[in-house]
């Protein structure tokens, strides 16, 4: 693995976030069923099942979308101001804590546009939009091949390098609860925005291949 100048506390903010990356992929998974209940009362989207996702117009779908990652960014805003006013000593809990909400984010973005992650095919989607939101370019086949640590490792290794710059804030504790909320709504931002690309393309493309199918067999 290559490391910047901080390598040893790069190598550390990587290996909380892989771990949580890990955690939430298993034991704090979000669960299908229960954010079908919450699509339909919280949102008040008419599901019977994620399949009715794609008789929804795309504008509701995108309105959702937006507002699942503006509660997700609150919800880091809050984590990262309270363990800055540690600095240094509560970086690595905040990086946990982010890495959780992050990939709890990218499963409920799946879900909203119409992807569960119950199959092995669609399990691969969420890593590749994991993989994506980080800006890390992963096949495919390359991604079937590998075993669930081995891309959560590629994948927090880059963020591992976007996080280091956190330390900037963790340095002035009485300054970094303010600048840690901040940097956690970029990173929030910049990963649920692609993570949300990513599955909307591949809703539109499975609309689009729904529809070429039933015009068809007609």
């Amino acid at each position: 693995m290559a490391y910047g100048p901080s390598s040893l506390v790069t190598r550390r903010i990587a290996g909380a976030l892989e771990t949580s990356l890990k955690r939430a992929y298993g034991r704090f998974s979000v669960s299908p069923e229960k954010y079908l209940h919450e699509l339909r009362r919280g949102h008040g989207l008419p599901l019977n099942s994620y399949r009715d996702v794609f008789t929804l117009h795309p504008a509701v779908l995108d309105h959702v979308a937006e507002r699942t990652i503006s509660g997700a960014r609150r919800l880091a805003i809050v984590e990262g101001a309270s363990f800055g006013l540690g600095g240094v000593f509560t970086l690595l809990p905040d990086v946990s804590l982010l890495g959780l909400i992050t990939f709890r984010l990218i499963q409920k973005l799946a879900l909203i546009y119409g992807f569960e992650y119950s199959t092995e095919e669609e399990r691969v989607e969420l890593w590749l939009a994991t993989a994506s939101a980080a800006g890390v370019d992963l096949g495919r086949d390359w991604v079937k091949r590998q075993v669930i640590e081995r891309f959560a490792a590629r994948i927090a290794e880059k963020a591992g390098s976007e996080l280091a710059e956190k330390l900037a804030a963790g340095a002035v504790p009485v300054l970094s609860a303010g600048l840690g909320g901040v940097l956690n709504a970029f990173f929030i931002t910049g990963w649920g925005g692609r993570a949300r690309a990513y599955f909307r393309d591949k809703h539109f493309d499975w609309r689009g291949s729904r529809e070429l199918g039933m015009g068809s067999g007609e």
